[in-house]
């Protein structure tokens, strides 16, 4: 029987293939698993529990902590068997934004990883008269341990409870990061997330058995979904964190991978890494480093080199390509990255050296997946976030804009899209347009239809509609292009362009420390301060160069007349969340960006 709420996936995998590691996370050094069997029974009894303190069906409970753990999981399923909603949050976000969500949605019980978390949800606590219970992950002294209410005294209820619960009744309440603005309760229910988990777990190249990293935050609708994937297709989940994978002793070369999702920006730390090692290389070594990366530039996945290019991707797979990949573990079969734009050099770099790069696309509010690149027979375009999935239906709309021809806002129908805003009717409102008696989902992005293997339609994202620039002049800028282009440059780790009611377009951007210090080293460039090595005459025309190629790929109006570097890294993690210029799932904070850089942005136009 096929599941049809989302605990089903663990009862489903219980029956198909029984796992001795189902999902494991490290302690003191050593992996830790949780067998089928153990992640059946702990969720249960803390179900149990849950029944016990007074938690019923419609309840909300938060589950947080910094790194994935398998004990998340257990939390959420206990949630589920008994009706209750669980509210995940991100551990990053201020104080002020806990006791927002946690009064709004008035959560009775949070289950939490991490010491100073502890301390955010107690520092909030007198202001949220439903919170009643707070239970720690890890046994802290004066800290109520979470196994501490686990309890067979209410089995029964809970086995009895689980069969009344509906597909179409609410799962859970995700406050999107947002990028201005109080966060919104995205509306879940099962059959919003599994719509998308039946229909991706189609696309990707797992079997039973096989091995996956799980460290993109599970607060995240993008990760959820993903492990509730794993759970059906019987795959081993070593539950980490971003800190944890590089290095000889890292998660990557340790567990070696089959599998894993991912957002771009670790992608291009990584590229970065592999581009800064071919820098320290000399003579015969070098050039051939940068002969081998010089072939990327043309891949494209399921495309065949015969003759002499496939005799030079031979020699260049053997020499330089399989050491990349035994970087990564040595045993990936391709990567799911989605959450941000992934840069078209990243994913062609990679997938060109054996590991291919399936850009997906969706958002919280879609639960999240709308369209995705295909592992199988190819069904795969760089520089595309994919063909839609089976149960959604895509509409570009034209009509509400000024787009350029063929371009429009991308509105999405389907079974994964969102109830609505929790308590926010008015906001509900206005992501959703009727169109011939049909609901449809604004997703606030533009995009376009190109053609793909076999014919089909790719979706290509091509900027988000509150983000086009107005200048002066009355002419439209989608800075979205323009900044993924730029990013494709090793030597900047993060860009915004800048210019709405401006003369002419400027950049923002955030040198790659790293990289741009080998390159000083080697061009007589002093780099004992990287705030004064950035003002150097030299890295300023680097800069500039770096511009002036990406510059003619772009319309007059849309090109980069100047630019500032910035010696401050942006972040998503900071003492106070809201002045971090990252949302958690890295996407830029215009607004937080201008305020803090208004002098430099004034600088440019004065």
């Amino acid at each position: 029987m096929n599941p049809t709420r989302l605990f089903d996936y663990l009862e489903y995998q219980k029956k198909n293939y029984p796992l001795e590691k189902a999902f494991g996370s490290k302690l003191s050094g050593e992996w830790k698993f949780y067998s089928t069997d153990d992640m059946l029974t702990k969720s249960r009894e803390l179900a149990s529990g849950l029944i016990d303190i007074g938690i019923k069906a419609g309840d909300k409970v938060s589950v947080v902590a910094y790194v994935n753990r398998p004990e998340w999981i257990v939390a959420e399923l206990a949630c589920q068997y008994i009706g209750a909603i669980s509210v995940p949050l991100y551990p990053t976000i201020s104080p002020v934004e806990y006791e927002y969500i946690l009064e709004e949605a008035e959560v009775k019980a949070v289950f939490l990883g991490g010491e100073d978390l502890f301390d955010k949800v107690k520092k909030a606590q007198p202001n949220v008269p439903t919170l009643k219970h707070i239970y720690a992950f890890d046994k802290v002294e004066g800290r109520d341990h979470w196994e501490s209410i686990m309890s067979k005294t209410n089995l029964d209820t809970v086995m009895t409870h689980k069969e009344t619960i509906k597909p179409d009744d609410l799962a859970t309440i995700i406050y999107t990061s947002g990028t201005t603005g109080n966060p919104k309760g995205v509306m879940l229910t099962h059959t919003n997330i599994m719509s998308v988990v039946n229909d991706t777990t189609k696309a990707l190249p797992l079997k039973p058995g096989h091995r996956t990293l799980s460290f993109l935050p599970f607060c995240h609708i993008f990760e959820r979904a993903v492990y509730y994937s794993y759970m059906y297709l019987g795959i081993t989940t070593y539950c980490t964190g971003t800190t944890n994978l590089g290095g000889e002793d890292g998660d990557l070369r340790s567990v070696q991978p089959n599998f894993f999702s991912t957002v771009p920006r670790l992608l291009e730390k990584v590229y970065e890494k592999i581009y800064s090692k071919g820098l320290e290389l000399t003579g015969a070594k070098k050039k051939l480093f940068f002969w081998a990366l010089d072939l990327t530039d043309d891949y494209e996945i399921g495309k065949s080199y015969s003759g002499m290019a496939g005799f030079k991707r031979k020699i260049a797979d053997k020499l330089i390509f399989s050491k990349w990949r035994e970087a990564l573990g040595g045993n990936l079969i391709a990567i799911v990255t989605g959450a941000a734009p992934c840069p078209a050099k990243i994913a062609r770099v990679f997938s060109a050296a054996g590991v291919p790069i399936l850009e997906g696309y969706g958002l919280t509010e879609t639960s999240p997946t709308l369209t995705i690149n295909r592992y199988h027979d190819n069904e795969a375009k760089i520089g595309t976030v994919g063909p839609t999935i089976p149960s959604v239906t895509i509409k570009i709309d034209e009509s509400d804009g000024d787009y350029k021809e063929g371009e429009g806002e991308i509105l999405a129908n389907g079974p994964n899209v969102m109830q609505g805003y929790y308590k926010k009717p008015d906001k509900t409102a206005e992501v959703f347009k009727e169109i011939d008696g049909q609901r449809w989902f604004r997703t606030g992005d533009i995009g376009k239809w190109v053609k793909g293997p076999g014919g089909k339609d790719y979706l290509k994202i091509t900027d988000r509609k509150k983000e086009l620039l107005k200048t002066s002049g009355g002419k439209y800028v989608a800075p979205a292009p323009i900044e993924g282009k730029l990013k494709e440059n090793f030597l900047i780790e993060n860009v915004m362009v800048v210019g709405d009611k401006k003369k002419f377009v400027s950049a923002l951007i955030v040198p790659s420390e790293e990289v741009l210090k080998d390159w000083c080293e080697n061009n007589g460039v002093p780099f004992d301060d990287f705030n004064e090595a950035i003002k150097h005459p030299k890295v300023i025309d680097l800069y500039q160069r770096a511009i002036n190629d990406i510059n003619p790929l772009f319309g007059h109006v849309e090109q980069i007349k100047k630019f500032t570097l910035l010696g401050d890294t942006w972040e998503s993690v900071k003492t106070d969340a809201s002045d971090a210029e990252l949302t958690p799932t890295m996407k830029l904070k215009r607004r937080v960006i201008r305020d803090k850089c208004a002098s430099q942005i004034d600088a440019m136009y004065s």
